[in-house]
């Protein structure tokens, strides 16, 4: 083992058994939101988004932390972009806190969609100074953070799994399609679902609930997808698997936003999309989501359009043509970095 090999090593560990022993700020204050105190209902849940893009601009990429509405608990949905995101989101007064807290303290657990950069880098720069927490993801998602990211050569084995030393900050579990999990130190459960993200590659979607315990009662949920391609593309049925999977939800009306990607607009050669949508493909998906769920409108489902590619003026074109469409009938929201959304 080389003198850098062993220097690095020994400051990992320094930082990994160090960060156990962190005091902690005060908690975070949520600050109010004019556009909750509108709101007819109380929200169920709080999203922070710490990046919305979905590649070229690395301070502001795929990650948002979710809790429960009210709580101070939350989970990161991808971490693609982490302290540039919470940084700004602590200076415009969403967080009343430092960002060491909010990034070692609030944020309770990973949920991994995929494993492609835009998506883990935050969470792999900023693993020295974070808190020891678990990563949850599909077994080939977490496959490739202990294989191929989470490794001495690349960077350092922050994991519990995978290539000796191991500093066992984070550790792994692996999501089963399908199954509920409760989160620790959370009001939260999830259930992960499997994507296509051009066929053989994977992504996930994660559906999020908040309730009362395990009974489902008075019980809301949010729905997140990583990068996703349509069916009819990717020559797969899982997001019609995913619409019939949430249909009795949309029914109930428990389901409070869709978090889905938008990549490129209409324009994109379909053999160019390399697994994702476009205006004109999610106004499709959603159709079979509004089928399945026999019929029904979805005026009344925000859905939030994530992962806009920056290239150009590319973010405006898929804006545009999504509010263009007609027969898309949904609450487009678009969000913004270290704007707090509630549903």
């Amino acid at each position: 083992m080389n003198i850098y090999r062993s220097g690095w090593i020994l400051l990992c560990l320094c930082r990994a058994l160090g960060a156990g022993a962190q005091g902690t700020d005060q908690n975070p204050s949520v600050r109010s939101d004019a556009a909750q105190a509108g709101r007819s209902a109380p929200a169920s849940f709080s999203v922070v988004p710490l990046g919305v893009k979905g590649g070229l601009d690395e301070s502001n990429l795929s990650s948002y932390m979710v809790a429960a509405a009210g709580s101070n608990e939350y989970i990161c949905l991808d971490a693609g972009t982490l302290y540039a995101g919470i940084r700004k989101a602590v200076d415009s007064g969403v967080f009343m806190t430092s960002v060491s807290h909010v990034l070692k303290d609030s944020i309770k657990a990973y949920f991994i969609s995929h494993p492609h950069l835009d998506h883990v880098a935050g969470l792999i720069m900023n693993s020295p100074e974070d808190n020891a927490k678990t990563i949850y993801g599909l077994s080939f998602c977490l496959d490739v953070l202990k294989e191929k990211y989470f490794t001495w050569e690349s960077w350092a084995n922050f994991g519990d799994e995978g290539e000796k030393p191991q500093l066992k900050k984070y550790h792994y579990s692996t999501l089963w399609p399908g199954e509920e999990i409760a989160v620790p130190n959370t009001h939260l459960y999830v259930q992960a679902f499997p994507l296509s993200h051009g066929t053989p590659y994977q992504s996930t979607a994660f559906l999020v609930r908040t309730g009362d315990a395990l009974v489902q009662k008075n019980d809301a949920y949010l729905l997140y997808l990583g990068d996703t391609g349509a069916d009819t593309i990717e020559h797969s049925d899982k997001l019609h698997r995913l619409w019939e999977e949430i249909s009795p939800l949309v029914k109930a009306g428990k389901l409070k936003a869709v978090l889905i990607e938008v990549s490129f607009p209409n324009e994109q050669p379909e053999k160019l999309l390399f697994g994702h949508l476009t205006p004109a493909l999610l106004q499709k998906e959603l159709a079979d989501l509004a089928k399945t769920a026999g019929g029904m409108s979805l005026s009344e489902l925000p859905v939030v359009i994530t992962h806009r590619k920056p290239s150009g003026d590319q973010e405006m074109m898929i804006q545009k043509e999504l509010q263009a469409d007609s027969n898309l009938r949904v609450k487009l929201i678009f969000p913004r970095q270290a704007v707090r959304l509630y549903f």
